[in-house]
């Protein structure tokens, strides 16, 4: 698979894709930062294609240590705008589950 991607907002998003982005919100979600995750995605919105890009250049560095299985996969979702609005709500989801389980501890 090619470093270089584009993924147009026509193009329809796999399952297994789904999964990833699900997997990563569980991660930023079980890290406690929630909040700054958040601010910082919303803010980065804008620009999630230079992002994108900025990954794909650091990728040969990155993989060297760190599993590369998922990495440029990652940027190539990031790539897409549609694809930070699913992630970040599947993150604000995980964290409307957790405060729900938290009200029903306290009952």
């Amino acid at each position: 698979m090619s470093p270089f991607f584009n993924i147009d907002s026509k193009d329809t998003i796999s399952e297994n894709d789904i999964e990833f982005i699900n997997r990563l919100a569980k991660r930023i979600h079980l890290s406690g930062f929630v909040t700054p995750c958040v601010f910082f995605l919303e803010m980065l919105r804008p620009f999630s294609s230079l992002g994108s890009h900025a990954l794909v250049f650091m990728g040969p560095v990155i993989t060297g240590f760190i599993k590369s299985d998922g990495y440029y996969r990652a940027a190539e979702l990031l790539n897409n705008k549609a694809t930070l609005a699913i992630l970040l709500d599947e993150i604000e989801r995980l964290e409307l589950l957790d405060s729900r389980d938290g009200m029903e501890i306290k009952k």
